[in-house]
């Protein structure tokens, strides 16, 4: 029989997180972000739970070339642009619309030979500083893209880089605000958590919302609010079973470096899941772990291949346990991915983009 271990990629939770976001943007359209391959679900195994979105944004032009082959008509934004002169030829054959973030992406613009002017989302640098214009040379960028042939509507976006914080919002909104007063144009500002904490205000949900985590069931600003507190649900679930268990005397020490001593006598199971299927190596003892759904922890060092669990609250656990990772067990419990990720000191997006190519993968609803 093939490895025990395989995850599942959860069709009703996505289209219900859509939903949700939705909600949370009255009256703006939604993209759905699917950079990094949906997240690590998969853009093909994602589409049929996001098709109801109002259109598709990633990052580069094999992800657009297959959402495209999906059948998706509807828009599709580069968020980071082009990257090259070239590539422009491949927007205008896929009709793409692509984000303008520096001055050679509008020289690049200009010597492009198109029958089909193009749609472009000029970015400004409020704040987070990474791409696109600063706000005292946004005017400027935009009046040279408005005098191109070969530029059609000209939408205006910014990034928010403490939306899920206590720091905010406010001081970049200003200066989007400042700076595009008074400009033509469709506006988008709002990500995850500035669509779930922010976008009751009309004017900063503007016309289009960015939500990526949250459409795949994680909280932006965990442990602040746990998924649960926003209304989502799980989109993917990494499940294993158990494949031995171990009677061990106090003193007992578990896995490499024997970082882990039992203080007493206990039953453990080791699971078929390691750091080469996407599981953090650097999780501690401790990190949340569901057994037949009952939720137990970790134990010691993660291995290249297995881990170990405790089963002292499982004391019916068997070989051959269900053993849920993250995400939903078959008996309806829900581990969050963000509980994994925050024991192990990073976030639920590391967890669902390092799922391992070598473990299954199914679909459900």
């Amino acid at each position: 029989m093939p490895r025990p271990i395989h995850a599942t990629i959860h069709t009703a939770a996505l289209r219900h997180n859509l939903t949700r976001m939705r909600g949370a943007a009255p009256g703006a359209r939604v993209w759905a972000i699917v950079k990094a391959n949906a997240y690590g679900h998969g853009i093909e195994r994602a589409f049929d739970g996001l098709r109801g979105a109002d259109g598709f944004a990633l990052l580069d032009l094999d992800e657009a070339q297959r959402v495209r082959t999906l059948s998706w008509r509807g828009p599709i934004l580069l968020l980071e642009g082009v990257f090259e002169p070239r590539d422009l030829e491949l927007c205008s054959r896929l009709n793409l619309w692509h984000a303008v973030h520096c001055d050679e992406q509008i020289d690049w613009l200009a010597t492009h030979k198109t029958h089909q002017p193009h749609r472009v989302f000029l970015k400004m640098n409020s704040g987070m500083n990474r791409l696109g214009f600063a706000p005292e040379r946004f005017r400027a960028a935009y009046a040279r893209l408005q005098a191109l042939p070969q530029v059609d509507e000209i939408s205006l976006m910014t990034h928010f880089s403490d939306a899920d914080g206590d720091k905010g919002i406010a001081a970049q909104w200003h200066a989007f605000q400042h700076a595009t007063d008074g400009l033509a144009g469709e506006r988008s500002a709002c990500n995850s958590a500035a669509t779930l904490r922010h976008a009751q205000d009309a004017a900063v949900r503007g016309d289009w919302v960015r939500p990526g985590i949250a459409v795949y069931g994680s909280s932006p600003d965990f442990p602040a609010h746990g998924m649960a507190h926003w209304g989502l649900q799980p989109t993917m679930t990494l499940s294993s079973k158990l494949i031995a268990i171990n009677d061990l005397p106090a003193g007992a020490s578990i896995g490499y470096g024997s970082i882990f001593t039992a203080d007493a006598p206990m039953r453990v199971g080791v699971a078929a899941c390691g750091y080469a299927d996407g599981y953090p190596r650097h999780a501690p003892t401790g990190t949340p772990v569901l057994v037949d759904g009952v939720r137990t922890r970790t134990l010691g060092r993660v291995s290249m291949d297995m881990l170990v669990v405790d089963l002292t609250p499982v004391p019916d656990a068997r070989l051959g346990s269900e053993v849920t990772l993250w995400g939903r067990a078959s008996g309806g419990a829900v581990l969050p991915i963000d509980e994994v990720a925050h024991a192990a000191g990073t976030v639920g997006y590391e967890l669902m983009c390092a799922l391992a190519r070598r473990v299954p993968v199914e679909v459900d609803e």
